[in-house]
């Protein structure tokens, strides 16, 4: 291999490959069993705002501990989720956002 080129360990790609795995057997397993019982609207809206929440409980003290360049990440997350209502559309805005905003602060 040339030296610019990527290597891959074995124990990293087992591992990634795990991960992924125990990802997949934790959703299918959480679906099977939440179809097991009757599920009440409380309890409905509640696992339907779920994701945002755990997104909140990452990457909040990140936020907090960061400088301007977090900070106007988050400010264009905020106005991408408002805008688009796409989570994942703003997600990567603030990603693309914070990372330009580093290159530039």
């Amino acid at each position: 291999m040339s030296e610019g080129a990527l290597s891959l360990e074995p124990i990293v790609v087992a591992v990634i490959v795990a991960m992924a795995a125990a990802t997949v057997v934790t959703k299918v397993g959480g679906l099977w069993l939440l179809s097991r019982f009757d599920v009440s609207d409380r309890l409905e809206a509640g696992l339907s705002v779920l994701p945002g929440a755990i997104v909140i409980a990452l990457l909040g003290p990140e936020l907090a501990a960061g400088g301007p360049a977090e900070w106007g990440a988050g400010g264009v997350v905020l106005l991408v989720m408002w805008r688009t209502e796409n989570i994942l559309l703003a997600l990567v805005s603030g990603v693309v956002a914070v990372v330009a905003f580093r290159a530039v602060v």
